[in-house]
């Protein structure tokens, strides 16, 4: 049974991070996520350098909050997982992605390599979505400072 468990974890995190890469609609990526008000989604980094870092969004409503921030300042290509790690004993999974993120009001962008540590519920549906990501090049790009730091390359 373990074996079957951890097959449906994996199976269960590689749908919602391909849901998210290939850019659904929100509906399917919150479909994703569990409707118990205990879910949580949580971009760690200062609140100050991005309005969806370092803030608990929390039930369904939270989360659907968190996707609608990252979308009006953030647009993504290229978006790809790899290594993902199961833990089948406490329902987690953590996985790394690559991305080409470009901060929308100012047009920079940045290539970036991040990490989600999934927890699941016994449904299968995400409970608490934790993100480790670049939070100085999204302040610098959000400022339209990224390109002067790389010297005019962003």
């Amino acid at each position: 049974m373990p074996h079957r468990k951890r097959a449906d974890l994996l199976a269960a995190a590689t749908a919602f991070c391909e849901a998210f890469a290939q850019q659904k609609p929100p509906d399917e990526i919150l479909s994703h996520f569990s409707t118990s008000p205990d879910t949580l989604a949580f971009e760690h980094g200062l609140p100050e350098l991005a309005p969806f870092l370092g803030r608990e969004f929390r039930g369904h409503d939270g989360v659907r909050e968190y996707f609608q921030i990252i979308a009006s300042c953030l647009r993504y290509d290229d978006m790809r997982f790899a290594d993902y790690v199961v833990d089948a004993a406490e329902n987690r999974v953590a996985v790394r992605g690559e991305a080409r993120f470009t901060w929308i009001a100012t047009d920079e962008g940045w290539d970036e390599v991040f990490a989600y540590a999934l927890k699941f519920d016994d449904e299968r549906k995400v409970l608490r979505y934790e993100v480790w990501a670049d939070s100085g090049a999204a302040y610098l790009a959000s400022r339209g400072r990224l390109k002067e730091l790389k010297g005019g390359q962003a």
